[in-house]
C-alpha cells in the first residue's frame, strides 16, 4: 500500500524552512538566557559560599549562609518592615487610583490635564524628590509641621521617629504609584461597554453606587487584579526611598536595602545572594498566591 502524500515524510527544502523560526528566535532566545538564566545560575551558587566581593578564593559552605538568615535581626526587622510597608502601600495606591480615575473619566475638556498632573510623580525619580520630601517633612521648617503646629498639633519627625518613618516612607511610595495605577483603571473603564450602563438603567440601576457596585467594580476585576500584583511587586522592590531619605536610620530598613548593605557595603556577596534568593522566592510564592486565590473571584468579560 502506497503512503498517502500529506503524511510522507518532509522534504529537504521543509525541514530547511523549519530552521527559520528557530534561527529568528535564537538571538532573543541567548539574549534572555544571558540576562535572566545565568545570573540566576550564578545567584543560586554563590549563595552557597562565603564569597567575599574582590576575594580571590572562596569555599563551599552549604545551608549556612540560610541558617544565618533565620537568625538575622537586621533581615527579621527589615522583613517586617517591607511587609508593613506593602500593607500601607497597596490599598492607599489602589484604592486612591481608582477613585481618581473614576472622577476624571467622565471629563472631556480637562482630562488630559488630569492625567499628567497625576502622572508626573511617577516619571520622576525619588532621587531627585529627595530634597523636596526632605524639606516637607523637617520637624521644624517643612510646611507639614508647621500645618501640624497650626493645629494644635506635636511637630513629628516623621522621616527619623521608628513610630513614623515606615508609614512615611509607605506615604511617598503609594504618591509614586498612585498616577500609574489611575491609568491602568482608566484604561479599564474606557473598555466597559456603555450598553451594560443602559441597560442597568432600565433595571433600575440609577445612583451612581448602584451602577458602581453593579456595572463598574465587576467589569474592572480583570484590571484591579492586576494593579494589585504590580503595585504589589513595585511596593516589595522598595529600596530608593530608604536609601535617599533614611540609609536605615530609625529602623527602617527594608529587605532590598539589607541585601545592598551586605553586598555592596560589607561585601558579603555570599550572604548577599542568599538574602536576594530568600527575597525572589517570597516574591513569586506571594504573587502566585495573589494569582490563584483572587483570579477565582474577578469576572471576565
Amino acid at each position: 500500500m502506497s503512503t498517502p502524500d500529506h503524511l510522507a515524510s518532509p522534504s529537504a527544502g521543509q525541514r530547511t524552512h523549519g530552521w527559520v523560526p528557530m534561527g529568528l528566535a535564537a538571538p532573543a532566545a541567548l539574549l534572555l538566557l544571558l540576562l535572566y538564566v545565568v545570573p540566576i545560575i550564578s545567584l543560586m551558587l554563590l549563595s552557597f559560599t562565603n564569597y567575599e566581593l574582590g576575594a580571590l578564593d572562596l569555599r563551599w559552605i552549604g545551608l549556612d549562609n540560610f541558617v544565618r538568615i533565620t537568625q538575622d535581626a537586621v533581615f527579621l526587622r527589615s522583613m517586617k518592615n517591607t511587609l508593613l510597608y506593602v500593607a500601607l502601600v497597596i490599598p492607599t495606591s489602589v484604592v486612591l487610583g481608582l477613585v481618581i480615575a473614576l472622577l476624571i473619566h467622565a471629563r472631556r475638556a480637562t482630562r488630559s490635564f488630569y492625567e499628567v498632573i497625576y502622572f508626573l510623580p511617577v516619571t520622576s525619580t525619588l532621587i531627585a524628590m529627595a530634597t523636596v520630601w526632605q524639606f516637607l517633612l523637617h520637624p521644624k521648617l517643612g510646611p507639614v509641621n508647621l500645618l501640624l503646629q497650626q493645629l494644635g498639633l506635636a511637630s513629628q519627625a516623621f522621616i527619623t521617629d521608628p513610630t513614623w518613618v515606615i508609614p512615611t516612607l509607605a506615604m511617598i511610595g503609594a504618591w509614586q504609584m498612585v498616577g500609574f495605577n489611575m491609568i491602568l483603571f482608566l484604561a479599564g473603564l474606557s473598555n466597559i461597554p456603555r450598553e451594560l450602563y443602559d441597560a442597568a438603567a432600565v433595571d433600575g440601576a440609577h445612583g451612581w453606587l448602584d451602577r458602581f457596585t453593579r456595572i463598574t467594580w465587576p467589569q474592572l476585576g480583570p484590571t484591579t487584579l492586576f494593579v494589585v500584583i504590580t503595585t504589589c511587586i513595585s511596593a516589595f522592590k522598595v529600596f530608593d526611598t530608604v536609601a535617599t531619605l533614611t540609609q536605615g536610620r530609625g529602623e527602617s530598613e527594608v529587605l532590598l536595602y539589607a541585601i545592598y548593605l551586605e553586598g555592596f557595603q560589607y561585601f558579603k556577596m555570599g550572604y548577599a545572594s542568599a538574602l536576594t534568593l530568600v527575597f525572589l522566592a517570597f516574591i513569586l510564592v506571594f504573587s502566585v498566591w495573589q494569582l490563584r486565590h483572587w483570579d477565582r473571584k474577578v469576572h471576565y468579560a
